[in-house]
Protein backbone atom coordinates (compact mmCIF):
# COMPACT_ATOMS: atom_id res chain seq x y z
CA UNK A 1 0.00 0.00 0.00
CA UNK A 2 1.34 3.58 -0.78
CA UNK A 3 -0.14 7.10 -0.41
CA UNK A 4 0.79 10.03 -2.81
CA UNK A 5 1.23 13.30 -1.05
CA UNK A 6 1.07 16.81 -2.54
CA UNK A 7 2.75 20.06 -1.37
CA UNK A 8 0.39 21.49 1.57
CA UNK A 9 -1.65 24.51 0.46
CA UNK A 10 -1.05 26.52 3.57
CA UNK A 11 2.44 27.22 2.10
CA UNK A 12 1.78 28.71 -0.97
CA UNK A 13 -1.20 30.69 0.03
CA UNK A 14 0.09 34.04 -0.03
CA UNK A 15 0.94 33.81 -3.67
CA UNK A 16 -2.19 35.19 -4.81
CA UNK A 17 -2.36 38.13 -2.35
CA UNK A 18 1.58 39.22 -3.74
CA UNK A 19 1.80 41.70 -6.44
CA UNK A 20 3.52 41.42 -10.30
CA UNK A 21 6.74 43.58 -8.37
CA UNK A 22 6.68 41.43 -5.27
CA UNK A 23 6.42 38.00 -7.48
CA UNK A 24 9.46 39.15 -9.56
CA UNK A 25 11.62 40.13 -6.05
CA UNK A 26 10.82 36.47 -5.88
CA UNK A 27 11.86 35.18 -9.34
CA UNK A 28 8.04 33.66 -9.37
CA UNK A 29 6.17 33.55 -12.81
CA UNK A 30 2.87 33.56 -13.45
CA UNK A 31 1.20 32.06 -16.17
CA UNK A 32 -2.10 31.68 -18.02
CA UNK A 33 -2.52 27.93 -18.23
CA UNK A 34 -3.29 27.59 -22.29
CA UNK A 35 -2.72 23.68 -22.92
CA UNK A 36 -4.07 20.74 -20.59
CA UNK A 37 -2.22 18.89 -19.86
CA UNK A 38 0.72 21.23 -19.13
CA UNK A 39 0.44 23.11 -16.19
CA UNK A 40 0.83 19.90 -13.28
CA UNK A 41 0.07 21.75 -10.02
CA UNK A 42 1.96 20.03 -6.94
CA UNK A 43 -0.74 21.23 -4.39
CA UNK A 44 -4.28 19.83 -6.31
CA UNK A 45 -2.03 17.55 -7.77
CA UNK A 46 -4.15 18.12 -10.96
CA UNK A 47 -3.24 19.85 -14.37
CA UNK A 48 -4.29 23.30 -14.45
CA UNK A 49 -7.57 24.25 -16.28
CA UNK A 50 -7.15 26.36 -19.80
CA UNK A 51 -7.74 29.68 -18.45
CA UNK A 52 -6.10 29.02 -15.04
CA UNK A 53 -3.58 31.14 -13.26
CA UNK A 54 -0.44 29.74 -12.11
CA UNK A 55 2.78 30.13 -10.52
CA UNK A 56 5.92 28.35 -11.59
CA UNK A 57 8.46 28.86 -8.65
CA UNK A 58 12.07 27.52 -6.87
CA UNK A 59 10.71 24.84 -4.51
CA UNK A 60 13.34 22.57 -2.28
CA UNK A 61 11.90 19.55 -2.21
CA UNK A 62 14.80 17.32 -0.73
CA UNK A 63 15.94 20.06 1.86
CA UNK A 64 17.78 17.79 3.95
CA UNK A 65 21.75 18.06 4.49
CA UNK A 66 22.79 15.51 2.25
CA UNK A 67 24.49 15.08 -1.21
CA UNK A 68 21.09 14.86 -2.51
CA UNK A 69 19.87 17.85 -1.71
CA UNK A 70 17.91 19.45 -4.36
CA UNK A 71 15.09 22.21 -5.72
CA UNK A 72 13.70 22.71 -8.91
CA UNK A 73 10.67 24.83 -10.83
CA UNK A 74 7.34 24.10 -9.62
CA UNK A 75 3.73 24.78 -10.36
CA UNK A 76 1.23 26.00 -8.59
CA UNK A 77 -2.19 26.82 -9.09
CA UNK A 78 -3.81 30.39 -7.77
CA UNK A 79 -5.58 29.37 -4.59
CA UNK A 80 -5.05 25.24 -4.97
CA UNK A 81 -6.58 23.62 -2.18
CA UNK A 82 -4.56 20.28 -1.29
CA UNK A 83 -5.61 16.77 -2.42
CA UNK A 84 -5.09 13.65 -0.70
CA UNK A 85 -5.30 11.25 -3.32
CA UNK A 86 -6.74 7.55 -2.05
CA UNK A 87 -4.66 5.24 -1.22
CA UNK A 88 -2.86 3.43 -4.01
CA UNK A 89 -4.13 5.69 -6.13
CA UNK A 90 -2.59 7.39 -9.02
CA UNK A 91 -3.90 11.00 -9.84
CA UNK A 92 -3.77 11.67 -13.63
CA UNK A 93 -1.69 14.51 -13.83
CA UNK A 94 1.13 12.17 -12.42
CA UNK A 95 -0.35 8.97 -14.26
CA UNK A 96 -0.20 10.71 -17.81
CA UNK A 97 4.00 11.22 -17.87
CA UNK A 98 6.92 9.76 -18.37
CA UNK A 99 8.39 9.61 -14.33
CA UNK A 100 11.53 9.53 -12.53
CA UNK A 101 11.23 7.21 -8.99
CA UNK A 102 13.76 7.99 -6.62
CA UNK A 103 13.57 5.66 -3.63
CA UNK A 104 15.54 7.05 -0.36
CA UNK A 105 16.36 5.71 3.03
CA UNK A 106 16.47 7.11 6.16
CA UNK A 107 19.62 9.03 6.11
CA UNK A 108 17.60 10.79 2.63
CA UNK A 109 19.84 8.64 0.36
CA UNK A 110 19.02 7.66 -2.53
CA UNK A 111 18.84 3.39 -2.72
CA UNK A 112 17.13 2.90 -6.20
CA UNK A 113 15.46 4.70 -9.12
CA UNK A 114 13.70 4.13 -12.19
CA UNK A 115 12.73 5.84 -15.15
CA UNK A 116 8.57 4.71 -16.33
CA UNK A 117 5.65 5.43 -18.08
CA UNK A 118 3.20 7.19 -15.57
CA UNK A 119 0.65 4.56 -16.16
CA UNK A 120 3.00 2.26 -15.17
CA UNK A 121 4.30 3.59 -11.85
CA UNK A 122 2.56 1.17 -9.32
CA UNK A 123 4.29 -1.46 -9.78
CA UNK A 124 7.91 0.38 -9.10
CA UNK A 125 6.30 1.46 -6.22
CA UNK A 126 5.75 -1.88 -5.01
CA UNK A 127 9.07 -3.18 -5.77
CA UNK A 128 11.06 0.08 -4.16
CA UNK A 129 9.18 -0.65 -0.68
CA UNK A 130 9.46 -4.17 -0.81
CA UNK A 131 13.47 -3.55 -0.05
CA UNK A 132 13.34 -2.52 3.67
CA UNK A 133 15.42 -0.16 3.58
CA UNK A 134 13.46 2.36 1.02
CA UNK A 135 11.61 5.00 3.70
CA UNK A 136 10.00 7.24 1.48
CA UNK A 137 9.77 7.75 -2.72
CA UNK A 138 10.06 11.32 -4.79
CA UNK A 139 8.45 11.44 -8.21
CA UNK A 140 9.93 13.68 -10.44
CA UNK A 141 8.63 14.47 -13.73
CA UNK A 142 11.69 13.12 -16.14
CA UNK A 143 11.73 15.36 -18.81
CA UNK A 144 11.40 18.68 -17.07
CA UNK A 145 12.70 16.98 -13.98
CA UNK A 146 10.63 18.94 -11.50
CA UNK A 147 9.38 17.55 -8.63
CA UNK A 148 5.79 16.05 -8.61
CA UNK A 149 4.96 14.38 -5.19
CA UNK A 150 6.41 12.33 -2.39
CA UNK A 151 5.50 9.05 -2.20
CA UNK A 152 4.99 6.80 1.69
CA UNK A 153 3.74 3.31 2.44
CA UNK A 154 0.45 3.77 3.16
Amino acid sequence: MFQIHALPSTDFAFLSALSEEELSERHIKTYVADAKPGFPCRVSLEDAEIGETVFLLHFEHQPNDTPYRASHAIFVKADAVSRRPDVNTIPESIACRLLSVRAFDTKHAIVDAEVIEGRDVEGIIARMFDNPSVDYLHLHYARRGCFAAEVRRG
